[in-house]
């Protein structure tokens, strides 16, 4: 009777810590994160949201507990992967307005995908699915997809600085990237932090 316990207590030990192994799949990059691509609402995230599997705290208690054995404390040296930029956009002088503030992100103003899309008087088709975005406005097709940086413009393939996202719900794309993929002339004015778009 102990035994059959004791294996029944084992097997109950060995299958809860393989569920939470695998709570959360996906390979992680050398900071310990990736960008979520399945089942994220499950876990609180959005579609293409990068986070770390150490409960997305930039630091643990085991580190801060061991820190003090070494000589030097590690510090955790990841920064936020965007923040707000505070980007005006112009499109034929006319401010476009936005509900969710541009973002920077590796060095790339993100501006929201429908907004920038509206305002240039594109047409959208968004596959959930896949995470493709077609658009279209006259001549001018454009495919994308999130978190690829390969765009396609009419057809042709070119890798771009930064991949569109999804953060906090909304989906965001390089706006300069955007803009020019309809044809469009641009002119970036970095001590005014504006865009100015024309047609």
């Amino acid at each position: 009777m102990e035994k059959k316990v004791f294996a029944s207590s084992f097997a109950l030990v060995l299958i809860l810590s393989s569920a939470t192994a695998y709570a959360h799949p996906g390979r992680t990059d050398s900071n310990g994160g990736h960008y979520c691509r399945t089942n994220c609402a499950k876990w609180g995230l959005q579609d293409g949201e990068y986070h770390n599997h150490n409960g997305g705290r930039s630091s643990s208690s085991s580190s801060s507990s061991s820190s003090s054995s070494k000589s030097t404390p590690k510090k955790s040296t990841a920064k936020p992967a965007y923040k707000e930029s505070g980007l005006r956009v112009y499109v034929n002088g006319n401010k476009l307005s936005f509900s969710s503030e541009p973002l920077i992100y590796q060095n790339t103003n993100l501006v929201p995908l429908r907004e920038i899309a509206e305002g240039l008087g594109a047409t959208l088709n968004y596959d959930n699915n896949s995470g493709t975005i077609g658009v279209t406005k006259g001549n001018s097709k454009m495919t994308l997809t999130i978190g690829s940086k390969i765009v396609f413009y009419n057809g042709s393939s070119e890798t771009v600085s930064a991949a569109p996202k999804v953060i906090k719900g909304v989906t965001y794309v390089p706006a300069q990237v955007f803009a020019r993929g309809l044809g469009a002339g641009i002119e970036l004015d970095s001590i005014n932090n504006s865009l100015k778009i024309t047609y």
